[in-house]
């Protein structure tokens, strides 16, 4: 029998540290009071410093832009909102976040927010496109809108004009890999580097220097060129100038209407107009819905080549789903959803809705539906048929077990304490039922 003078401290801060979910909790005056390992390992900090820091200090963004701040400041929640950020150590942040007010006997004692990772923190190329072990090139590109076709035909003609070109989109929309796209339509030999301009560090440009010495003639990719300090931003466009005079080839990107960041001092006119020869636009996920499908369908295609799994699609719900939702981190937001649904697949031929991370599922029409991995009798839910229950409890905690083990069936069926034969047979079990329903 369940006391009713359990402490439950040590099991909240367990669940805290060990969620997979970012966490971080902010006291009245902005001190960071709770930070837990996800968190640490999305934003690259240990809590101690962190401690005696205000935001402003270890972020960059300014007081308006911090949805911490925000919600500390209105008393209201504010939840599925995008933020791009970069910490002291330059590196860049995307995260979806939902923000809470605390309160403690109708007193407001803090905020708390709890954010979902969608992209990586290495300076590498986000590549949610690519056909693994090709290069990025326009026929690798699956999408089938109209503004993306636009988008490739625009970029098309400016690697042929070999003009420089301005990307403009939010973070997530694959700027980079038209980027690339254009790098390899303008030329096959020569090499492609990648400056990314989210610091302050005065040698950034001395390094790209020293890259294009290295490099030779070949293309320069000015990634977020919006976040260099107006200073910095003057000796880019001096030595893009004094670089494209001869055979190097200039492309760069900003995260918003270039316009809007001259008018709030962001951005270089000079700059701007250096890039504007071709301006090419790239719209968010939310407003060409249509590129979805195909996407998903080529990320099952490499995942079947890469580990062998029989997935090919979704079923008509998890569709539905996906094309009802907004996806604010866009194609990174929708890769790594993916890469969370196929992490656990044993022999599931399609998607479905049982099989979407619960913070999703908090997102869609599917936010009140009953999770039988949560083990709990919800007494406004309607109660499943008892043998309906537990077979799908037992197919949920098998697909945990196979995961945990790498799918291996005799390390997996060792771990349950059955024998291996029984594993298979139950796992076969369920393959039939699926494929019956």
């Amino acid at each position: 029998m369940k006391s009713d003078h359990i402490d439950l401290s040590p099991f909240y801060k367990f669940a805290g540290e060990h969620v997979a979910i970012g966490i971080h909790a902010i006291d009245t005056k902005g001190k960071t009071i709770l930070y837990n390992k996800k968190m640490r390992e999305i934003e690259g900090f240990d809590f101690e410093e962190l401690a005696d820091r205000s935001l402003l200090e270890m972020f960059r963004f300014d007081q308006h832009e911090s949805t911490l701040l925000k919600v500390l400041q209105s008393g209201t929640p504010v939840f599925n909102v995008k933020q791009t950020y970069w910490n002291r150590k330059g590196q860049e942040i995307t995260t979806i976040n939902d923000t809470y007010p605390v309160f403690e006997e109708r007193k407001l004692i803090g905020a708390i927010e709890l954010s979902r990772d969608v992209t990586t923190l290495e300076k590498v190329i986000y590549q949610p496109l690519k056909k693994y072990g090709e290069p990025i090139t326009f026929s690798a590109i699956t999408a089938v809108s109209k503004s993306m076709k636009k988008v490739i035909a625009t970029a098309e003609k400016a690697a042929m004009a070999k003009l420089p070109v301005l990307l403009v989109g939010e973070s997530g929309t694959g700027k980079e890999l038209i980027a690339e796209a254009i790098h390899w339509a303008h030329t096959s030999e020569r090499q492609m580097y990648t400056l990314y301009c989210h610091g302050t560090d005065g040698t950034l440009l001395v390094q790209l220097g020293e890259e294009i010495e290295q490099m030779g003639d070949g293309t320069i990719y000015c990634e977020r060129i919006d976040l260099l300090p107006l200073p910095m931003q003057e000796q880019l466009l001096k030595m893009a100038e004094e670089r494209s005079r001869g055979n190097t080839y200039f492309i760069a990107s900003v995260g918003d209407d270039p316009v809007e960041l001259i008018a709030s001092h962001k951005l270089l006119k000079d700059l701007y107009y250096f890039f504007s020869s071709m301006t090419i636009k790239l719209d968010p996920l939310r407003h060409r819905k249509e590129d979805i499908l195909p996407f998903v369908e080529d990320y099952f295609s490499r995942h079947r080549m890469m580990v062998g799994s029989v997935v090919h699609g979704l079923d008509k719900e998890v569709s539905a789903l996906f094309h009802a939702y907004d996806w604010p981190g866009n194609l990174k937001e929708l890769e790594l959803l993916l890469d969370e649904i196929t992490s656990l697949l044993t022999t599931q031929e399609v998607v479905t809705a049982d099989m979407l991370p619960h913070h999703f599922k908090l997102k869609t029409d599917l936010k009140g539906a009953h999770q039988p991995e949560d083990f709990i009798v919800q007494s406004n839910t309607e109660l499943l048929p008892l043998e309906d229950y537990l077979f799908e409890a037992e197919m949920y905690y098998l697909q945990k077990a196979m995961d945990l083990h790498g799918n291996n069936v005799t390390k997996a069926a060792a771990a349950l304490g059955m024998s291996r034969q029984n594993l298979q047979y139950r796992l076969r079990k369920i393959k039939k039922n699926e494929a019956q329903t």
